[in-house]
């Protein structure tokens, strides 16, 4: 298996060239939902405690959110989550975990807002280092493992760092980033 360190050397390399392409593109990301205020909302339903395992076809599990409080609302089916905490299991690696402030969820749940300040932590492993992505107001597509922001990232692995204006990330194994701005970092050869 391929090392962090030429990993990150590559994805440097490759980062400056797709700055200056998507600068050029100006690619706009969907716009976030229209906020309300919560007083016209009806709450159908609200729950405490909420620990929920998504598990695969083969019977293993996907995903598990935690969350203090979750409320979901009558008018547009859409939930919203205090301090949700998601772990995106790694069938030979480490899992993803990534907690927010606060989350929107839509009716479907195909789109998952992280909103405030977002933190992804993957542990290390005999193969892979340890991953630290701290970011704000990150969209989430679960099914797919996929992730972006056009806010600011900071990625450290031990003493190796990446900062980014925007990223997207997809965590399903094997796990790339695309760093998508101004992007500067710093790698220390062993």
């Amino acid at each position: 298996m391929v090392g962090f360190r030429p990993l990150l050397a590559l994805l440097l390399v490759c980062a400056a060239a797709l700055s200056w392409w998507l600068l050029q593109r100006a690619e706009t990301l969907p716009p976030a939902p229209p906020q309300q205020a919560q007083a016209t909302r009806g709450i159908d339903y609200y729950i405490t405690g909420m620990d929920v395992t998504r598990m695969t076809k083969a019977g293993v599990p996907a995903h598990r959110l935690r969350t203090p409080q979750l409320r979901h609302f009558t008018d547009d089916e859409t939930s919203e989550l205090e301090q949700p905490h998601l772990t995106v299991f790694q069938a030979d690696a480490p899992p993803w975990e990534v907690d927010a402030e606060r989350a929107w969820v839509s009716a479907d749940g195909s789109l998952v807002l992280l909103q405030g300040e977002v933190l992804i932590e993957r542990a290390g492993d005999a193969d892979d280092r340890p991953i630290r992505i701290e970011t704000l107001n990150l969209r989430v597509q679960p099914e797919q493992d996929y992730a972006e922001t056009d806010e600011r990232v900071r990625v450290t692995s031990e003493t190796d760092w990446i900062d980014s204006v925007g990223m997207r990330a997809w965590l399903r194994p094997p796990s790339r980033f695309n760093f998508l701005s101004q992007v500067n970092g710093l790698y220390v050869p062993r």
